[in-house]
């Protein structure tokens, strides 16, 4: 296993991690998903790392791979009125990493982030770590400490 950034960021904060490889599908972009089936995971437990624009400002959802993310749910969280999805370039380059590796952890800039309540249900989340193929499995407490993460209800079925 290589060393990303979130495997860094977790390492030097002390936080207890397990690395899971998987065979990366390049002509997939459901990424989540895929991580889910080649994980054997129930998709609830896997989530997902969105990058949105709320009023103008870059803000980090994760959120379970079964499900969609309420915008007006994370505007609300993080006290704002519209969010969108970001731009992905702009994404690549605020978080430095590529689109479907997006880790929420060791992000190039620290922005804002909302955990979607669901995560709290389960002893362990995957989030990616930081590559396609590669996710992070970790408690969801640590999570929202390695993030400084809100936690609140911005999932949908």
């Amino acid at each position: 296993m290589s060393a990303t950034p979130a495997t860094i960021a977790l390492s030097s904060a002390g936080i207890p991690f397990i690395g899971h490889e998987y065979q990366h599908d390049p002509g997939t972009t459901d990424f989540g998903r895929e991580a889910a089936d080649a994980l054997h995971l129930d998709a609830g437990q896997v989530f997902k790392t969105l990058m949105i624009e709320v009023d103008g400002q870059l803000v980090v959802a994760i959120v379970p791979v079964s499900g969609r993310l309420d915008l007006k749910a994370l505007a609300a969280a993080v006290e704002g009125k519209k969010a969108v999805l970001a731009d992905p370039h702009v994404a690549e380059r605020k978080t430095g990493y590529i689109v479907g590796g997006i880790s929420p952890i060791g992000q190039k800039i620290t922005h804002p982030t909302v955990l979607d309540e669901t995560a709290e249900l389960y002893d362990t989340v995957f989030v990616s770590g930081g590559r396609r193929g590669f996710d992070i499995e970790l408690a969801p407490a640590d999570l929202v400490r390695v993030t400084g993460a809100v936690v609140a209800a911005i999932g949908r079925d």
